[in-house]
């Protein structure tokens, strides 16, 4: 494969393990998997490979295999998580993938640390009272992320100063997850929308659970679901100031990455915010017509 060539990934159980982290992202992800493509070939692999990490953990959690104890699951990750610190080379072809990466990028351990502790508290954690309540969750699921693949992406800047951008841009897609997702994750027991927020509105669990199930737009509901869409879009804003600081052959990902992730905000806003039983989805046209802008730079600069 010539993404693999590109990241002179040559052994071959090595290299099988990149492809079935690229299939990972291909199947779960496909709007991220969109932007990688926007990726110099070089990098693509490791974009993979971090995503199929989190793709796999999130799993153990939301879908666990019938029998099985998410818990312990979980567990088993970390230690394996011990053995690609420790020099290791795990059997699994995500974490393989994963070792691979993190020697090659000095990825911070705390940073997968973080995202299976947040893994562990959807285990044990229903709701949250606030956005602050909320941060430390959201900064281990979905800031960690932002973080990890900065390194992959690359910077024009010391990477500190580029790292608050790219923790936002991790919370604005988490944001955006939460605000698409609310109603199947009301089916899970969990509400991640904070309750004191829809309190405001006269939102409580029990009014979007009587929603989802009568499948009847409630306006206290649109209306609180309208502030937590404008504060996500403030989010994308921080996200958004953090291009510049990337290099360039991937600023054309990130951007794409935001505005089809974004749009998923623009469907919920055209719904009328009527997403418990609905999916805010962005349609193949726009993600097609979003994405061949940065396509043609991108050919361009490869051209030359």
């Amino acid at each position: 494969m010539t993404e693999l060539d590109a990241a002179g990934i040559a052994e071959p159980a090595l290299r099988a393990a990149y492809t079935e982290c690229r299939r990972i992202n291909a199947h779960h992800g496909r709007t991220f998997f969109l932007a990688t493509r926007l990726l110099p070939a070089r990098a693509r692999p490791f974009a993979h490979a971090l995503y199929g990490f989190a793709r796999m953990a999130d799993e153990l959690v939301d879908n666990p295999e019938p029998g099985t104890d998410p818990a312990v699951a979980l567990d088993k990750v970390a230690g394996l998580v011990d053995e690609v610190y420790g020099g290791g080379a795990p059997a699994d072809p995500v974490l393989a993938a994963l070792a691979d990466t993190v020697r090659r990028y000095e990825i911070r351990r705390e940073l997968v640390d973080a995202f299976l502790h947040s893994m562990r508290m959807d285990l044990t954690v229903t709701e949250y009272a606030t956005y602050a309540d909320l941060a430390e969750y959201v900064y281990g699921s979905a800031c960690v992320i932002g973080l990890q693949m900065l390194p992959v992406f690359g910077t024009v800047v010391p990477l500190p100063e580029a790292e608050p951008s790219a923790a936002a841009l991790g919370e604005a897609f988490q944001l955006t997850n939460f605000l698409r997702d609310i109603g199947e994750d009301l089916d899970r027991g969990r509400l991640y929308l904070p309750t004191a927020e829809l309190a405001a509105f006269g939102v409580d669990r029990e009014r979007l659970v009587e929603a989802r199930r009568r499948d009847r737009p409630d306006p206290r509901v649109r209306a609180a679901l309208a502030v937590a869409v404008s504060r996500t879009r403030a989010v994308y804003r921080r996200a958004d100031a953090g291009i510049p600081l990337l290099r360039p052959e991937s600023r054309h990902c990130v951007r794409t990455a935001i505005t089809l992730y974004e749009g998923i905000l623009d469907e919920i806003v055209a719904m009328d915010y009527d997403v418990l039983n609905r999916r805010a989805v962005v349609g193949k046209a726009r993600r097609a017509a979003v994405a061949l802008p940065g396509l043609i730079a991108v050919l361009a600069r490869r051209g030359k």
